[in-house]
């Protein structure tokens, strides 16, 4: 028997060969993210499904699907599936953890830059030709070497964040849930703090949580008030883990020197107001967006949907289900 899979969108040609050679595949949609109805019409026969972070999993989708045996996420996050209801059902769901990770951490430098030396505006002056000479006054940034860097949450991609900001000799503080042992925070590099102390000593805030109750707006107006005046905020973890009307409320006022995201609270829509203020920068969620990483993150995802289809435990199964499976 040929299994059935669905893939809500189509992903890097390597891996879509191999799922081919290991299943008969249909893509939901090519060029855009698919409706749920859409969903929910292509996976009634399917056993598999591969997904990404912009679809919705939620019962009715999986509910559609009486033969799903595995949802495999191309994704390090996962809170776009209902994997409890998954897990329920005896359904395997996978994402793909590690691959991301100092790809993502390249990209929080490359924000953390642009916003301090505010490169996207220098950039557009420069291309209207309004460039005239030298000028002492010209685009005056802030200083990223020397300062000090606070990083929420210090998982994988919290440590390769820190580990960039030793060669900008940075006082590194961290926060998270867990804190690390002295010992692997004196190899690091890095000094455990409250988080509103955190927030009111660094010139520099980074994010790196996954989204959960706990997240959802952990900056919040109050926080994002708590912050330095004249601090920058970055983000590219998850839209929602921030109050975006607070933040253009911070940048508007001045309180804050600026920000960059990758990632909006409802995406792909992003908040208005930031859209109109120059001290931002706006990125289209492409914290993992390389050719080698995608690769990765496209063969992992089709390596797990093929073993759950063999009914072999898939490498990368989500941490509730080893939790169930245990």
């Amino acid at each position: 028997m040929k299994y059935k899979v669905l893939l809500t969108r189509e992903i890097i040609k390597e891996a879509m060969d191999y799922l081919k050679a290991h299943a008969e595949v249909e893509v939901c949609w090519k060029k855009r993210a698919p409706e749920k109805r859409e969903i929910i019409q292509k996976i009634k026969d399917k056993q598999g499904l591969l997904c990404l972070l912009t679809d919705r999993i939620d019962r009715e989708i999986i509910d559609s699907a009486p033969q799903l045996k595995i949802i495999s996420n191309c994704a390090v996050g996962y809170n776009n599936i209902d994997y409890h209801y998954a897990i329920s059902k005896r359904i395997w769901v996978t994402n793909t953890p590690g691959i991301l990770t100092e790809t993502t951490a390249d990209l929080t430098w490359a924000l953390i830059l642009s916003v301090a030396r505010m490169i996207p505006e220098a950039d557009k002056f420069t291309r209207k030709k309004r460039f005239k000479g030298w000028d002492p006054l010209l685009f005056l940034g802030k200083d990223v070497y020397g300062k000090t860097i606070g990083i929420i949450g210090l998982g994988r991609i919290g440590k390769a964040v820190a580990k960039r900001a030793t060669g900008f000799s940075m006082k590194v503080l961290y926060w998270d849930k867990i804190k690390l042992q002295n010992k692997e925070e004196k190899s690091i590099g890095v000094r455990f703090e409250e988080l509103e102390n955190l927030l009111k000593e660094a010139d520099i805030i980074t994010i790196h949580v996954p989204l959960n109750e706990q997240t959802f707006h952990l900056m919040s107006r109050e926080r994002i008030y708590m912050m330095k005046k004249g601090a920058i905020l970055i983000n590219t973890s998850r839209g929602e883990v921030i109050d975006e009307k607070s933040l253009a409320d911070a940048l508007e006022d001045g309180h804050l020197w600026g920000a960059g995201l990758d990632v909006y609270e409802k995406e792909p829509e992003v908040y208005d107001k930031l859209l109109k203020l120059n001290k931002v920068v706006l990125l289209p969620h492409i914290g993992s967006a390389t050719y080698e990483t995608r690769l990765k993150m496209s063969m992992m995802a089709a390596k797990n949907l093929a073993m759950g289809l063999e009914g072999k435990i898939p490498e990368n199964l989500i941490d509730e289900w080893k939790t169930v499976s245990s």
